[in-house]
């Protein structure tokens, strides 16, 4: 690893944000280029990429890194794809099951049963979630508020904002992994 690349790594781990934002402008737009190569899908291929720093921000303590920084965001930046495309297909026999079966019900009553089974499931979901995570989640996703909005309102940082939504999708995505596929059909 070159010695620039280490300064880079250590500057990772120790969350600074001056090298953060130099990797990031340094490496998104081939990275979003390289995933797009698999998704053929520009937006899914942003999101992937802004999701694999996302993860390397909150990970970075736990960085293990062993060639170089391009080497692994670009093996991660793969791993995610090939995940998405994974979940894509697991999406689509999910949904290819749905409508054959809908063939039988009467699909009104298969729609309003599943959002209402739905609705209990995610209530029960968000009901496991700490006091404060699930209040700063619910002005978040409910009320539509800003982080910034939100953290004057309760007169805490953003960073601190961020961390709880953060942990609220964690959890929730935890809880609700065997239903995610129907929940994104509704």
């Amino acid at each position: 690893m070159l010695l620039e690349e280490k300064f880079l790594v250590n500057g990772l781990r120790e969350q600074n944000k001056g090298v953060f934002d130099l990797v990031f402008t340094y490496y998104y737009s081939g990275l979003c280029a390289f995933v797009n190569r698999y998704v053929n899908d520009t937006e899914a291929a942003e999101d992937i990429v802004q999701d694999l720093f996302v993860r390397v921000w909150h990970n970075s303590f736990d960085l293990q890194i062993e060639s170089s920084l391009k080497s692994y965001l670009f093996a991660c930046a793969r791993n995610k794809a090939l995940d998405f495309l994974k979940h894509r297909e697991v999406r689509g026999r999910h949904k290819k099951k749905l409508m054959q079966q809908s063939e039988v019900v009467n699909p009104d009553e298969m729609w309003e049963f599943a959002e209402t089974e739905l609705r209990d499931i995610l209530t029960e979901a968000m009901a496991k979630l700490p006091p404060r995570t699930r209040e700063i989640f619910e002005m978040s996703r409910f009320k539509g508020l800003s982080n910034e909005q939100i953290s004057t309102g309760l007169d805490i940082s953003k960073r601190t904002v961020e961390v709880q939504i953060s942990n609220a999708l964690k959890i929730l995505r935890k809880e609700l992994k065997d239903f995610l596929p129907l929940m994104f059909l509704l």
